[in-house]
């Protein structure tokens, strides 16, 4: 199967032009979350991707809820916060949201670890890991030098043991990648970010 993935659009409309253009040779999109800004323009930024032809899964990033993205979602799109969905023979299991809560205030939309690992408890066996927020210790260092990344996140990878772990959230760590034992974890970024599983 072949993966297109991204995260962290944020309205971005060249980017969300490349997107569509190079979907145009994926079995399928992945898209980690932050559609928009501060829960503002979601509909606008989801309509930027309606063009792309094949399914997309879909996890909330911290701007914008479960609810609000699944409001706006095309009938290709498919929003996973603690579900599994199986396409073709891969399973893909999907969290969203920033974890652990972030610093921003009111409006970005967080869980605590304890939350997390709450929600990562209903994931049995997953072939890929969707996480809107990178784990704790891989691609996930502020500008600051500050590792920021989800305890929780990073013990559901260790215990499934997916293949891949793709996420987003911390824009300085975009394209970055490390392993978690056997499993390779990628910071997308709005970019093109391509996987043949």
């Amino acid at each position: 199967m072949k993966i297109l993935a991204f995260s962290d659009l944020h309205g971005d409309k060249d980017a969300a032009a490349m997107l569509v253009k190079a979907s145009a040779e994926a079995d399928l999109v992945i898209a980690a979350g932050d559609f928009c800004n501060y829960h503002n323009g979601l509909a606008e930024a989801v309509a930027l991707l309606r063009e792309i032809p094949c399914p997309i899964l879909a996890v909330p990033g911290n701007h914008e809820t479960v609810d609000e993205l699944t409001a706006v979602a095309p009938p290709q799109m498919t929003v996973l916060h603690g579900q599994t969905r199986a396409v073709g023979n891969l399973s893909f299991f999907g969290i969203g949201y920033g974890i652990p809560v972030t610093p921003f205030g009111d409006w970005s939309k967080d869980l605590s670890e304890a939350e997390a690992t709450d929600v990562l408890e209903n994931c049995h066996q997953v072939d890929i890991l969707i996480s809107h927020s990178p784990p704790k210790g891989v691609a996930d260092v502020t500008s600051q030098g500050q590792s920021v990344g989800s305890s929780a996140v990073r013990a559901a990878t260790e215990r499934l043991k997916p293949k891949l772990l793709l996420c987003g959230h911390i824009h300085e760590a975009w394209g970055q990648t490390g392993l978690i034992e056997d499993t390779s974890v990628h910071n997308l970024g709005p970019t093109l970010n391509w996987f043949e599983v």
